[in-house]
């Protein structure tokens, strides 16, 4: 895993063997991450990561010089990696929560985010409920944009706030706005 652009371009993350996240693979990231070049100016953004597993998304918002990254993680030893890896980087515009997404959002109703990105577990049984969980709390700035990866059995286009859908080998992502 490594950051693709940015201050940090090419600087690779090493996971211990034993994590159970599913890490965005490079190349769809690197993907996404020009199609939102489209959508958002990362300079100054902010944003919110939701299930951040290795963190390799808040990493690369950060690389790319976004002011406010909150990522939030359930998992403990993935939210100690994340927060001691972004120290290492020395990323202090990161801050990182040990919190499952949905009551996050809850929590951080108002906020109000430039973009959100969400990598759920593919098998998270309540996969379709996340864009209720940020719309219903009012999370996206004006303008802003939502990112969710999924499971191509998973099909948002139905959601009043999906816009489009971009698929990269077996990576899927449905934005909202």
């Amino acid at each position: 895993m490594r950051i693709i652009s940015g201050s940090h371009r090419g600087k690779q993350i090493f996971p211990d063997k034993s994590f159970s996240a599913r890490p965005t693979t490079d190349f769809a990231k690197e993907n996404i991450f020009n199609v939102l070049t489209n959508y958002i100016d990362f300079e100054n953004c902010h944003v919110l990561d939701l299930f951040s597993g290795t963190g390799s998304i808040s990493y690369e918002f950060a690389s790319r010089g976004a002011s406010k990254i909150i990522a939030v993680e359930l998992n403990y030893k993935h939210f100690a990696f994340i927060k001691r890896t972004a120290a290492t980087l020395g990323f202090k515009n990161m801050q990182v929560y040990k919190n499952d997404a949905f009551a996050a959002c809850k929590k951080l109703k108002g906020s109000k985010f430039d973009i959100i990105f969400a990598d759920p577990p593919y098998q998270l049984e309540n996969i379709q409920e996340i864009p209720a969980a940020i719309f219903d709390n009012d999370l996206l700035e004006d303008g802003g944009i939502a990112v969710i990866e999924h499971p191509a059995s998973v099909n948002f286009s139905t959601h009043p706030r999906f816009q489009e859908h971009r698929e990269y080998g077996s990576v899927n992502f449905s934005l909202f706005r």
